[in-house]
């Protein structure tokens, strides 16, 4: 027995049961049609009845499917109320979560997508439009083991997986097929060259074989010339500190930006006390968010500090200010 639904009805949800092959049941809290299974035949019933009707029958109950033990042969089916406002689609959290750990953590992944082997593909949008998937993520940074695993879940590995995994042959189609890809950067901004070092940053577990077949894709990226991504400005010490601090665009605590540095020694720009995406620098005070094209954040500075921050993007321009 499976359920296809809940479906708007006139009546309000309507859920369409299918007890047997070609046999579907529509069912609502108001007006009920419903079938009554016997042996050999089967006797279609249309109209208006009670719920202690509908228990007594042992089909359904307030527009949720309900099947007595031994209602049809020997099997049995329990269905429990659906508790998110998300279902059908899996829940934000759940697919924050596997992306988030496809980073680092091995064990998590194992144990989210095993239940549920469609979280391998999953993908999520950082801020801003920076898109990331689970293989994306594991591909930024260096993880072999959760690459091959999610692969083997069904996980479509990208351009950016290929460059870390040093599959070369694959790489240069692609530059052949489509060319100036190499240019395209990855999530965060990250380029298809840094994406190809970084398969080398664990070098004492590759074998001999991985590691020739990865410097022999860094000697073909190098030779490209502009795979490296786009070029951006320095940022000087003086320039980080004078940026760091909260900025505020609403009356509540959570209502603004902090800018702190990252892993990597860069200004990042994220929600009050949260973590936040690379600010790459594009003019004196200005700066992309993850090079995202359409993200501008500018800074106006008094003296040694930054007093406000602007950011723009397609549809919005939030001006946040230190206090």
């Amino acid at each position: 027995m499976t359920v296809h639904g809940p479906c708007p009805g006139i009546f309000g949800l309507v859920y369409i049961v299918r007890v047997l092959p070609g046999i579907e049941f529509w069912n609502n809290s108001f007006f009920l049609s419903y079938l009554v299974v016997f042996e050999n035949q089967s006797v279609k019933l249309s109209g208006m009845i009670s719920r202690r009707s509908i228990l007594n029958k042992s089909f359904f109950l307030l527009g949720v499917p309900f099947i007595k033990s031994g209602s049809f042969g020997k099997s049995s089916a329990v269905y429990k109320q659906i508790n998110s406002t998300h279902y059908p689609n899996i829940e934000p959290e759940i697919v924050n979560e596997v992306v988030g750990k496809s980073h680092f953590d091995l064990d998590r992944v194992r144990q989210l997508v095993d239940h549920r082997p469609e979280l391998a593909k999953a993908s999520w949008e950082w801020r801003y439009g920076d898109w990331e998937s689970a293989i994306g993520a594991a591909s930024h940074v260096g993880r072999r083991d959760i690459v091959r695993y999610l692969i083997s879940k069904g996980a479509r590995p990208t351009l950016y997986t290929h460059a870390m995994m040093g599959a070369l042959d694959i790489v240069k189609s692609y530059v052949t097929f489509y060319p100036g890809i190499q240019r395209v950067t990855g999530p965060h901004g990250i380029s298809l060259l840094d994406h190809a070092e970084i398969g080398l940053m664990r070098k004492d577990d590759l074998t001999v074989d991985e590691i020739k077949r990865q410097e022999a894709m860094l000697d073909y990226l190098v030779a490209l010339g502009d795979a490296g991504g786009p070029e951006y400005l320095p940022i000087e010490d003086d320039e980080k500190e004078r940026m760091l601090g909260d900025y505020y665009y609403g009356e509540n605590e959570d209502e603004g930006f902090s800018v702190t540095l990252n892993m990597r020694k860069m200004p990042s720009l994220g929600p009050i006390g949260g973590f936040g995406g690379g600010l790459l620098k594009i003019a004196e005070n200005t700066y992309t968010y993850n090079g995202a094209p359409s993200v501008q954040v500018t800074f106006e500075v008094d003296g040694n500090v930054a007093k406000s921050i602007t950011v723009k993007d397609p549809d919005y321009t939030i001006v946040a200010f230190r206090k």
